[in-house]
């Protein structure tokens, strides 16, 4: 269903411009230090990349920068 509210964790996230699940940008995200953000993930289902666009890039992408929901 989606719309689920989850945190991000990392770094270099003060000037986050956007959050992308997978190719769809969060509903809404507000960012809560340098190292987190929390984000409400979009309707649907599946597991995706999770990431984090800045003033210093996108974030790179990892095994634990997936994310599954229903």
């Amino acid at each position: 269903a989606g719309g689920t509210a989850v945190t991000i964790t990392g770094s270099g996230f003060a000037r986050a411009t956007l959050v992308r699940f997978g190719s769809v940008p969060a509903a809404s995200f507000t960012v809560v230090s340098d190292e987190k953000i929390t984000a409400v993930s979009p309707p649907g289902a599946g597991t995706v990349d999770v990431t984090v666009t800045a003033a210093r890039g996108t974030s790179p992408v990892g095994r634990s920068d997936r994310y599954t929901y229903r």
